[in-house]
């Protein structure tokens, strides 16, 4: 990997993990973008990468996204993500998922894991068989699946989003075309469904989409043609950077709105969509309500706090909007600057407590400190 640290510098981490375990095939990355506000907290993906430096970039980018999701939403947490490099249909074992636990503990509590992509709560239950680090799982103090919460975060979004395209806040009638139906899409579709929406979905696996088709009645079109349906709303809700230079110049939509992570393939393509005519709702804003779900177990959940406060994600949504048309920049823009803010607030305090209690390392930044890369079995 050519250039590693190069890109770890690049994206501002604090510290870049990496474990190998032979006796179970263990490949995993953990990267720890930021703890200004609190320990690092965010899902473990699970994916077969094309090669290690395109897991290390998913990871480098997933954490930071989790940094900003983490202080958008709220929540007194850092950013951080876990990757596993694998098939999770060929090679995950509960010996495998009990080493990638051990990783976790070997941190020390600076990143706490949970489920995404090819993960599921029955390895979070698992992984917390070894370490105290996980959230998400079912077993004692778990609150299971969050992909319910992400899916009814991203609706709630989603109605902000077609209040200030001119829709106003009800869904009868508007087309809604989803890409990926996962746990998270199929959560969202049923959502949208019971409000009156018109879906069209799409995704690799073909059980996933007969599912939505049989009791939502939802249309179907490949996976390379979901960029060209005639929608109202896009939703993108399986893997990031697909919104590029080849497929906004595809999309018929007047609303991009969905639960992927790192969904714009660079800063230029928010412009792209904005020039298009297409309001776009910054990702790591809309699909934080997994995040906010399973960050409720370190306080003790309660699960009508919990869908209080994901309901509140319309809110969110609104006032980025509202402050992108303010002060004239693009609601991605806008949504970091509020990230941004809240981060440095939080670090302001963070020294100010330091200095209070006579730390003498009050002056030190942990993202300028420097970055540690492990090599561990």
């Amino acid at each position: 990997m050519v250039g590693i640290f190069q890109d770890i510098e690049s994206y501002g981490h604090e510290q870049v993990n990496f474990f190998q375990d032979k006796e179970t095939g263990l490949k995993a990355i953990i990267g720890i973008h930021s703890t200004v506000l609190g320990p690092a907290l965010g899902g473990c993906r699970m994916w077969n990468y094309e090669d290690e430096a395109a897991a290390l970039r998913d990871v480098l980018r997933l954490s930071r996204g989790m940094t900003f999701k983490a202080a958008v939403a709220g929540l007194k947490l850092g950013g951080g993500k876990a990757v596993i490099i694998g098939d999770s249909h060929k090679i995950k074992t509960r010996d495998l998922m009990l080493a990638f636990g051990r990783a976790v503990e070997a941190v020390g509590g600076r990143y706490i894991t949970a489920e995404d992509v090819g993960m599921s709560v029955k390895d979070i239950d698992t992984v917390r068989t070894v370490t105290s680090h996980a959230v998400g799982g079912s077993n004692e103090g778990g609150s299971g699946d969050p992909s319910v919460m992400t899916a009814f975060g991203v609706f709630q979004g989603m109605k902000a989003a077609l209040k200030h395209a001119g829709f106003g806040v009800k869904f009868e009638g508007i087309k809604v075309a989803v890409q990926g139906t996962g746990n998270v899409g199929y959560h969202l579709c049923k959502y949208l469904a019971n409000a009156g929406a018109k879906l069209t979905v799409t995704d690799i696996y073909p059980e996933q989409v007969e599912r939505i088709v049989k009791e939502f009645g939802a249309d179907v079109v490949s996976p390379d043609q979901i960029y060209q349906v005639d929608t109202d709303v896009f939703a993108p809700c399986a893997l990031g950077a697909i919104l590029n230079s080849r497929t906004i110049p595809q999309l018929k939509c007047k609303i991009v709105a969905g639960s992927a992570n790192n969904q714009l393939e660079s800063d230029k393509d928010g412009m792209a969509l904005a020039d298009k005519g297409i309001l776009y709702a910054p990702d790591y804003a809309i699909n934080a309500g997994g995040l906010i779900n399973v960050a409720a177990e370190l306080d003790g959940y309660k699960h009508d706090l919990v869908l209080t406060k994901v309901g509140k994600i319309y809110n969110t949504i609104d006032s980025i909007f509202e402050q992108s048309v303010k002060d004239g920049i693009l609601p991605h823009q806008a949504a970091q600057a509020l990230a941004e803010e809240k981060i440095e607030a939080g670090r302001m305090e963070r020294e100010a407590r330091r200095e209070l209690e006579g730390d003498k390392r009050s002056s030190i930044n942990p993202q300028k400190a420097g970055n540690w890369t492990t090599i561990a079995r």
